[in-house]
C-alpha cells in the first residue's frame, strides 16, 4: 500500500524523490521565483495601422527589449477595434503608453519618438 508522504520541506525528502521529480520541482521553483519578480505591463493605445501608430509600437518594444528584456508584457490596443478598453482606461490621445505595473501607473502621449523622454520617465537609466 503506498502511503502519501507529507513533506514540511524539500529538504527533508529529497532522498525520497527520485531524479527526474527532483528536476522537475527545481524548475517548478525557479518559474514560481519568477513569478515573484517585479516585471512590467504596458498598453499601448494607437488609432489603426496608421504610420504614427507602427513606429510608436516599433519604438516600445525596442524600449522593451534594450531595458526589460524578458521582464516586461506589453498589449498593443486599436482604440478603433476596442472602443470599451479605450473608454475604461480614459484615453483622450493616440498613442498612449500606460505602465500598469510596477506601481504607480504612467501615462506617456504622443508617438513614443522620443524615446529618452520614455526612458527616463520609467526611470531604466543605468
Amino acid at each position: 500500500m503506498n502511503t502519501p508522504i507529507h513533506a514540511n520541506s524539500q529538504e527533508e525528502h529529497a532522498e525520497i524523490l527520485d531524479p527526474e521529480t527532483q528536476t522537475a520541482l527545481k524548475e517548478f521553483e525557479f518559474l514560481v521565483e519568477k513569478l515573484a519578480t517585479p516585471g512590467y505591463v504596458f498598453r499601448l493605445f494607437v488609432s489603426g495601422a496608421t504610420p504614427r501608430s507602427t513606429a510608436a509600437i516599433a519604438s516600445v518594444r525596442r524600449i522593451c527589449e534594450q531595458y526589460l528584456a524578458g521582464r516586461y508584457e506589453l498589449e498593443v490596443i486599436d482604440i478603433y477595434q476596442q472602443p470599451e478598453e479605450t473608454r475604461k482606461a480614459q484615453i483622450v490621445a493616440a498613442p498612449t503608453l500606460i505602465k500598469e505595473l510596477p506601481f504607480p501607473a504612467q501615462r506617456f502621449v504622443g508617438d513614443m519618438s522620443n524615446t529618452e523622454r520614455i526612458i527616463v520617465g520609467l526611470n531604466l537609466t543605468s
